[in-house]
Order: C-alpha cells, then sequence, then structure tokens
C-alpha cells in the first residue's frame, strides 16, 4: 500500500517513515510524485492545514495521503508562534532566525513553559479524512543545546527529561513526541484503512 506524505520537510518526513514503518507500506515524499499542486498553508489550525495539504495531494494523485502540520505554542506568548513556527522570524524554514527570535521574545520571562503540537491529517481517495493531535509538553531554554534534531529542538526539554529534543537519539525523540504521539493515534486507522 502506497501512502504519500505532504511534506517537503525531510526531517518531517524521516520521522513520518520511522514511526509508521511496515513491512507492507511504501512511504512516498513530494520528491517522488513529479508536477504536484503547491498546496497554501492558510488554515487558521495546525489541523485545517494538515487536512488541507492531505485533502489537495490525495485528489491530485488518487493516493492515501497523511498531511502534518505542527509548531511550538508558547504559554507566555499566548500559543504563539504557533502556526507561523517554521516562519516566525520572516523566512521558511530559518531556525537560527526563528530561535533567535523565540529567545528575544522569552528575555526575562520565567514562564517558560511550553509544547509542540501536531496535527496529522489522513485522506482517502475517496473523500474520506481523519484527523489526530498529539502533544508535547515542556520548558525552553534560554540557550541553544544540542546538534541534532530541528526547528526549535535545540530550546525544547520535553517534561520528564533533563535533555532537549536536539540532544536525545532519534529513536528517542521519535517515542515521545508530539508527532509520535498523533500517529500512535492514526496508527490504528491505517491498519484498518489501508490493510
Amino acid at each position: 500500500m502506497k501512502l504519500l506524505i505532504a511534506s517537503g520537510n525531510k526531517h518531517k518526513v524521516e520521522e513520518i517513515r520511522a514511526i509508521l514503518a511496515a513491512p507492507d507500506r511504501e512511504f512516498l515524499s513530494l520528491g517522488d510524485v513529479p508536477s504536484l499542486p503547491e498546496v497554501v498553508e492558510d488554515g487558521a489550525t495546525f489541523a485545517e492545514n494538515a487536512l488541507k495539504k492531505a485533502r489537495a495531494l490525495s485528489d491530485a494523485t488518487g493516493l492515501w495521503a497523511l498531511g502534518d502540520d505542527s509548531g511550538l505554542e508558547v504559554d507566555a506568548l499566548d500559543g504563539a508562534p504557533g502556526i507561523y513556527s517554521a516562519r516566525y522570524a520572516g523566512i521558511h524554514g530559518d531556525d537560527a532566525a526563528n530561535n533567535r527570535k523565540l529567545l528575544a521574545a522569552l528575555h526575562g520571562n520565567t514562564n517558560r513553559g511550553a509544547q509542540f503540537h501536531c496535527a496529522i491529517a489522513l485522506a482517502a481517495p475517496d473523500g474520506r479524512h481523519w484527523i489526530v493531535d498529539g502533544i508535547c509538553r515542556g520548558t525552553l531554554l534560554a540557550e541553544l543545546c544540542g546538534t541534532g534534531g530541528f526547528g526549535y529542538d535545540p530550546l525544547f526539554v520535553p517534561d520528564g527529561d533533563k535533555r532537549t529534543f536536539a540532544e536525545l537519539p532519534p529513536s528517542e525523540k521519535n517515542a515521545i513526541s508530539h508527532r509520535f504521539r498523533a500517529l500512535h493515534a492514526l496508527r490504528p486507522l491505517l491498519n484498518t484503512q489501508l490493510a
């Protein structure tokens, strides 16, 4: 069974493949399928953006498609950067600039609570869809720590650990992350719908 992952973020694609791996399941990424439509993420929520991506690519290809939208929600910033996490500093995917802006916004603030939030939508070629969410709570450091991961991983320490996501081996991060929690909720659906 083929499942198209509606993401151009190679880190997300690798995490999804690792978490949902199954011998009878083939994962395709955007680079594997030519001439796909560009999907503008203009939804008001993670769920809206995830569904928009999954639905558009399922409609375009006739394949089952999985859309993911996720980001960091910071307590002291009323949930910002939220759906704007990847472009918080203005340029999409500029992790260093996003982290600098976040650290500046939190300078002197003792409320360091935050959560990574992931919404995943699964779209079927016949028009049906499902949406699941995953949350990972933690705290934000005042400086970057660790060289792994991507995005805000060098600042985020998940509850119950003393290491940032950027310090965790991928297998450990993938066992507790917001994306893991959403994908774990999706797994029973995949097993019944894609069987």
